[in-house]
């Protein structure tokens, strides 16, 4: 019996998801090797290629104890999804909460470019930086 694909919403899920594991390994395989990470907030820092990410993401999940993100509503028009999310962790020495958007395009079951919104101000002052 053949495995049904996931929806692009079902992949996007799958992502936000895979950070809260901890495990680099398991965010960095939902993207593709084209991988676009593309944030809009100042404090944001984006790169291109799936190697580049994955240089990244061990040290951004280190920096962020128990990041998980909490969706609270996700949207696909065929590749094209979005998804509302509350970004949980644990930050020097503060739990922050920090809402935003992400826009994704998915090529098959892979994220091939993710446009993050959020308001890096917002983080620095629950994380006491601001």
């Amino acid at each position: 019996m053949a495995l049904t694909p996931l929806t692009p919403s079902e992949v996007c899920a799958a992502y936000l998801a895979a950070f809260a594991t901890g495990i680099p390994d398991n965010v960095t395989a939902m993207v593709t090797d084209g991988f676009v990470n593309e944030h809009t907030a100042a404090f944001g820092s984006g790169c291109t290629g799936k190697d580049e990410y994955e240089r990244r993401v061990p040290g951004f999940l280190a920096s962020m104890p128990g990041l998980r993100y909490d969706v609270e509503d996700i949207t696909a028009d065929g590749p094209s999804v979005y998804a509302a999310y509350t970004l949980h962790a644990h930050v020097n020495d503060r739990d922050i909460a920090v809402r935003g958007v992400m826009h994704f395009r998915v090529e098959g079951e892979l994220v091939a470019k993710r446009t993050d919104y959020w308001d890096s101000l917002v983080f620095q002052r629950q994380a006491g930086m601001a």
